[in-house]
């Protein structure tokens, strides 16, 4: 028989079984050795990592940190990518199985009738006759030259990318959620501001109005009062304008109905935190958006593997056994069983330049992946020298401001003790003190800014995120750490 001949053919086979695909490679892309906007705001410090996952609560604000874990568990397009890696990981297991031989059963109990016509038919066979038939059937591909190992590869790197995809879209509406949260408590900070200035206007106001009665004050200084208080109130109804529109914004990043949903106005003294950057050849491993880029050429370098395997035999290994009769009782009798055993092969001879097509196609797949990679290195180093250069001088203009809201104050009260004496006019009591309300609306915009600076640079920086929560992906593993959808 050949059947022994026959597996130690095939084991041989299995074992120098080759791989097409070319050895892969991450691309290469220039790194700089510091950070050239790095400066004196930050304080040197061993520690390079940031806060895992919560790197919200650099700012202890517990009302944020409430929104967060709203984010995570209500946002529908944080769902939506989860539900994108699932898939993922299906197509994956999909991918595993052809690495496995298939088992099938089946049979059939027919009852059929042969034409009078039929060619070569002979006067000995019946018209009517029964076919019985129960079987099972094994089919194997030999994988000889790597298409399914490389088809699994492929599913791996590309439920690694969707899972470091999913990293990317929560940081980045983390993100959202922090910078729309420190906006909208921006606007709270401006709206106290201008409701103080407001009754310090009107207590102006009152005076004018009072010294005009008594025939020391002019008509046109109790315009210029009017004019001042009304402005502020108009900047007011602004501003609460503004604030909705982020409350609503908010609302759905966390998953409610903004009609149902609310945030009180508190004021907050923020202090801007330290943020460790270490040295920028770390930033590839903290971010998922460049993970998920280097899967990708990784996946379309699996893809060649693919598209080569085309260009040689396919050989299985196929075996079939049951039993089967004309419709008799006792099927499962010796007489009526049958098996076979025995390998296959297919090759393509012609196919006016299809194989050949789709491995162009999966070439050029890999070297727009590779580029994909580079461009997002390079964005991901330009994300971190905006957030440091925002930084530093939104720092330095924060300090410079602090000193212009303390003469403007100063100013501001001195024109309307003078003013209050009769030392000096009602014009120069207004422009001291629309000098002192813009310095101060100012001094408020920059600390926005530059939490907002925080926030983008946190995000830059991966927002705690390493390539090592990355999921291995293998057989059986269950749903890795970081997906809590």
């Amino acid at each position: 028989m050949r059947m022994p001949w026959l597996a130690v053919a095939c084991s041989c086979v299995l074992l120098t079984g080759c791989n097409l695909a070319p050895d892969y490679q991450v691309p290469q892309t220039p790194i700089p050795a510091a950070y050239k906007e790095i400066g004196n705001w930050t304080t040197a410090t061993p520690r390079d990592a940031l806060p895992r996952g919560n790197w919200w609560t650099l700012y202890g604000d517990k009302n944020l940190d409430g929104l967060e874990a709203q984010l995570e568990t209500n946002n529908p397009s944080l769902a939506e990518a989860v539900a994108r890696y699932q898939a993922a990981r299906g197509y994956l297991e999909e991918a595993q199985s052809g690495l496995f031989p298939t088992l099938t059963a089946g049979g059939h109990a027919d009852t059929d009738k042969q034409s009078d016509n039929r060619p070569l038919r002979s006067a000995s066979q019946p018209t009517y006759y029964g076919d019985d038939l129960a079987g099972i059937g094994l089919d194997w591909d030999l994988d000889l030259w790597g298409r399914l190992r490389n088809e699994v590869a492929a599913g791996k790197y590309e439920a690694q990318g969707a899972f470091a995809v999913t990293q990317a879209v929560r940081l980045s509406l983390q993100a959202q959620l922090a910078n729309d949260f420190f906006a909208l408590r921006g606007l709270d900070a401006q709206a106290k501001l201008l409701d103080d200035s407001i009754r310090i206007y009107d207590r102006a106001l009152a005076l004018t109005q009072d010294r005009h009665d008594k025939g020391i004050a002019s008509g046109l200084d109790v315009g210029r009062a009017e004019t001042q208080s009304d402005n502020a109130k108009a900047q007011l109804a602004d501003i609460r304008a503004r604030r909705a529109l982020l409350e609503h914004a908010i609302a759905s990043l966390v998953g409610k109905p903004a009609s149902d949903f609310s945030i009180a106005p508190v004021m907050v003294d923020y202090t801007i935190p330290n943020i460790p950057t270490a040295v920028p050849s770390l930033v590839l491993q903290r971010r998922p958006d460049v993970a998920a880029a280097e899967r990708q050429v990784a996946a379309t370098n699996a893809g060649i593997g693919i598209a080569r395997a085309a260009f040689y035999p396919d050989i299985s290994l196929g075996a079939l056994a049951g039993f089967q009769n004309t419709g008799n009782d006792g099927l499962f009798t010796a007489p009526n069983a049958f098996w076979a055993l025995g390998p296959s092969a297919a090759l393509t001879l012609f196919d006016a330049g299809r194989n050949e097509g789709r491995l162009a196609v999966a070439k050029a797949a890999n070297n727009a992946a590779a580029a994909a990679y580079r461009r997002t290195v390079l964005h991901a180093f330009q994300d971190v020298e905006d957030g440091l250069s925002q930084l530093n001088h939104l720092a330095e203009a924060a300090d410079a401001q602090a000193a212009s809201v303390k003469a403007a104050t100063h100013t501001q009260d001195l024109a309307l003790a003078l003013y209050r004496n009769g030392a000096l006019g009602f014009l120069d009591v207004v422009v001291a003190q629309t000098t002192a309300l813009q310095a101060q609306q100012v001094a408020i915009s920059l600390q926005t800014r530059r939490l907002e600076a925080s926030v983008n640079l946190i995000r830059a920086l991966g927002g705690g995120w390493t390539v090592k929560d990355v999921p291995e992906m293998a057989q059986g593993e269950g749903k890795p750490a970081g997906i809590h959808m």
